[in-house]
């Protein structure tokens, strides 16, 4: 059995899934690495079949009609053999250190028969041009090297939380917890890390810079004018994270609290996208987002509505609105958000 199944979901990936793939394999025969091409129309298909032809005891291909990231990432769950899970995205990499320390980690779990249900790394926003690159850790609010529960769990800070590039799941997990990830739908990534929160009840956080996180090329998913034409998909991806809060397993009141600030930063992000786009449509969407949320949960409404960030969401006119989206771009620089 292996200990780690990596899924590398890919679409017209020919240009940059080679680096992210051999970046994996320094992970020898204890991991499995699912290359799901998902209907794409380059060498995607050509390059995943020349490195499972390569190393057939390592690299499976798997091709598919186009689902979107979703669709693959299910596509991957279904195949996955590996005690663990995690999702690495085909322009993205891994440091080759911390992967090591984390396969001996996950082995020294495997012969002491301890189960653990997330573990928790480092990432690097890896920004072209950018000689900074900002570091999302976790020291601060999580335990570091040893087991732990949401109890043992401190106060994220404002634009702190977990991402997919900070998680890997014992794929168990993420076949019992009914993970549904809508097809043909971007920034599904969100639901990835949340859904199966509820389920998750030992964790274990390693403080070392693991996934690095390409942003700032050009048609990315994450740029802010493309995010703005997929509004529609932020929104629906927003609406089942509130959702998922009114229906899951959430026992845990430092859950319950954990869950409402990732899903108040992803309430914002939505609605300072509606107000960039300045349009009268996508301004009086952002009335109607405000009206379903107060419509699911009155007391999480007026948590984000009379909160600092809502207050800022919502100063009245042109010049509120500049704004708001003027708090945004501050919180790009801090955060280094695409």
């Amino acid at each position: 059995m292996k200990l780690l199944s990596v899924i590398i979901p890919c679409y017209n990936s020919q240009d940059y899934m080679r680096y992210c793939i051999e970046s994996l394999l320094s992970g020898g025969e204890r991991v499995e690495i699912l290359i799901v091409n998902d209907g794409s129309t380059d060498q995607t298909a050509q390059i995943a079949d020349e490195y499972a032809r390569q190393y057939p005891t390592i690299i499976k291909a798997i091709h598919q009609e186009n689902g979107g990231h979703g669709g693959a990432i299910h596509t991957g769950i279904r195949h996955a053999s590996g005690i663990y899970f995690k999702v690495v995205d085909s322009d993205d990499w891994v440091d080759p250190r911390a992967y090591l320390k984390i396969l001996d980690t996950l082995a020294d779990f495997h012969a002491a028969t301890e189960c653990v249900d997330m573990i928790i790394t480092n990432f690097v926003y890896e920004k072209e041009g950018a000689k900074y690159k900002k570091v999302m850790k976790y020291e601060n609010v999580l335990p570091v090297g040893k087991v732990f529960t949401w109890e043992d769990v401190g106060t994220f800070r404002k634009a702190q939380y977990i991402l997919m590039h900070s998680v890997i799941y014992r794929t168990q997990i993420l076949k019992d917890c009914g993970l549904e990830l809508p097809k043909h739908t971007f920034y599904v990534d969100n639901l990835f890390v949340y859904q199966p929160l509820g389920h998750v009840k030992k964790m274990y956080y390693m403080n070392v810079d693991f996934y690095r996180y390409l942003i700032g090329r050009e048609g990315q998913s994450v740029q802010e004018n493309i995010m703005i034409r997929r509004i529609d998909q932020q929104i629906k991806v927003n609406k089942l994270m509130i959702e998922t809060m009114k229906t899951g397993n959430i026992q845990s009141p430092k859950l319950r609290a954990y869950m409402l600030h990732h899903l108040e930063i992803v309430t914002v992000v939505s609605f300072i996208l509606l107000i960039r786009s300045g349009t009268k449509e996508n301004l009086m969407k952002k009335k109607e987002l405000w009206k379903y949320i107060r419509n699911q949960d009155v007391k999480m409404y007026r948590a984000f509505r009379y909160g600092f960030m809502g207050y800022l969401l919502n100063l009245p006119g042109r010049a509120g609105r500049r704004i708001s989206v003027g708090a945004y771009k501050i919180s790009q620089k801090v955060v280094g958000f695409n």
